[in-house]
């Protein structure tokens, strides 16, 4: 089974090499998304300092010094979502040029298989996201540019939950879409899946907006949201504060119940797809 896995990692790891657009493309998408939309879009700048609005808003934002600070750890869960969206397409490709018919013939173990895809893409899935943390921590020294400041510093056990969570989101998220590349047998009927639920998962998470401003019936889902959860861990080891319902541990069982779920849904969809016929 090891060998097999391996050699599905290393497939993975060399289709990804192979087109350097794909691999620029996850250096842009988030330096694009912080310098446009994090900088165009201020809560904060919607009122003159001081005033009672400004005030609404900072405690809106649950210890985050401001909007885009707010809004680059949440790029965290957008930009993973964004990256596993394509997972499936891979296997879709398989099945249209005859290798996934091929994997069926083999003797290989059917999770192999999968966990070699799935560990790639999800690794795949999860850098970018650290990339963009990164810049915009870098965007407090380039003048012009409001940057993610830290009100903390981070303890190695709050390292280890934000990048505990960051592998959970990145995992499962991953795992979902390589499902849909098991189950389905179109590329459109794929790509209407995933343009359908990219949306929802990411306006029903407080990714973007703090969850107080929503209605009650929206916060209830949001409670839920996997990307919320991920984006709970990361922020209270970022900007401490009580304003959060649970602890950093607790969003972290909830990160792993939903792994454990999609994972094994993974698992079982692709031993039927890769089953002889």
């Amino acid at each position: 089974m090891y060998r097999e896995f391996l050699t599905v990692l290393r497939r993975e790891a060399l289709k990804w090499v192979r087109v350097p657009i794909w691999v620029a493309s996850y250096f842009v998408v988030p330096i694009l998304y912080l310098l446009l939309f994090g900088q165009a879009f201020d809560l904060g700048r919607l009122f003159p300092p001081g005033a009672d609005g400004s005030v609404y808003v900072r405690a809106a934002l649950l210890g985050a010094p401001n909007y885009f600070s707010y809004f680059a750890v949440g790029m965290v869960a957008f930009v993973t979502l964004t990256a596993s969206l394509y997972s499936g397409t891979g296997i879709l490709f398989d099945k249209q040029l005859g290798i996934h018919a091929r994997m069926t013939a083999t003797p290989a173990p059917r999770s192999a298989l999968f966990a070699g895809s799935l560990t790639f893409r999800a690794f795949s899935a999860a850098w970018p996201a650290f990339l963009a943390l990164g810049f915009a921590l870098a965007f407090t020294g380039v003048p012009g540019l409001v940057g993610l400041s830290v009100r903390s510093s981070v303890s190695a056990v709050g390292a280890a939950e934000v990048v505990a969570a960051e592998a959970l989101l990145a995992l499962m998220f991953t795992a979902l879409f390589l499902s849909f590349g098991y189950v389905l047998t179109s590329n459109e009927a794929y790509f209407g899946i995933t343009s359908l639920l990219n949306l929802p998962i990411l306006f029903t998470s407080n990714a973007l907006f703090p969850q107080g401003t929503m209605p009650s019936w929206l916060q209830t889902v949001t409670a839920y949201n996997p990307a919320s959860m991920a984006a709970n861990v990361m922020r209270e080891n970022l900007f401490p504060t009580s304003g959060y319902p649970y602890p950093p541990v607790v969003y972290l069982l909830g990160l792993l119940a939903w792994a454990a779920l999609l994972v094994s849904l993974g698992l079982y969809l692709s031993a039927r797809s890769l089953r002889v016929p």
